[in-house]
């Protein structure tokens, strides 16, 4: 069976993931801070800088190796609530999303999928994590990445459905936002953590389910 994994989930010094509003001009809200540090352009290798290769770059590029399929909440695909309008809205990426493979949106309102010309397939499917995790399973081989926010790895993780989790502890402090630890104390026995500090002063977090 493929596993579950959550890639580069940033967390603020006191708990955050996310900022509590999202726009059309703030896709993160008040968490941007949490992304000072993150180098998008190595998910899909270190081969894409030129750059020294540091630590953080090495874990930041395990986020494409293995996976053949995503899982997103709606709010990580754009800010609107409600049915959605006829807007032509395809996503914060542009013509070129990075994702390359099938990637599920978690939403209430179902619509038609989106296409993109690099493999990027947009689903928009309306089930709680046990179903949407088989949905996603049937779209593609190999392992499947939870992309987030903390509210839908919040819902796989009560659902007993997250194998991996690389967490990455970011040192900011956010104020407000949205927690990946609301009601999980007591997830936290069912893992083995690892954690790295880096020199930029990043927790690498790595979360394996114990069998």
């Amino acid at each position: 069976m493929s596993k579950v994994r959550v890639h580069n989930l940033n967390v603020s010094l006191d708990g955050f993931s996310a900022g509590g509003t999202v726009t059309y001009d703030a896709p993160i809200g008040e968490a941007a801070r949490l992304f000072d540090h993150f180098d998008g352009r190595v998910i899909w290798g270190v081969d894409a800088i030129a750059e020294p290769v540091r630590a953080d770059h090495v874990f930041t590029s395990a986020w494409s190796q293995g996976i053949g399929v995503e899982i997103m909440g709606r709010r990580k695909f754009g800010p609107q609530t409600g049915p959605w309008a006829d807007d032509g809205w395809r996503g914060w990426w542009g013509d070129e999303p990075p994702f390359r493979t099938p990637v599920v949106v978690l939403t209430h309102h179902e619509r038609p999928p989106i296409e993109f010309a690099n493999g990027t397939v947009f689903h928009f499917v309306d089930a709680p994590a046990p179903q949407a995790l088989e949905y996603a399973r049937g779209l593609a081989g190999g392992d499947v990445r939870l992309g987030g926010g903390p509210t839908s790895v919040r819902e796989f993780l009560h659902a007993d459905l997250v194998d991996f989790i690389h967490l990455v502890v970011v040192p900011v402090v956010i104020g407000s936002g949205v927690s990946i630890w609301d009601s999980c104390a007591e997830l936290q026995d069912r893992f083995d953590v690892e954690s790295v500090t880096t020199g930029s002063g990043l927790i690498h977090q790595f979360w394996n389910r114990k069998r």
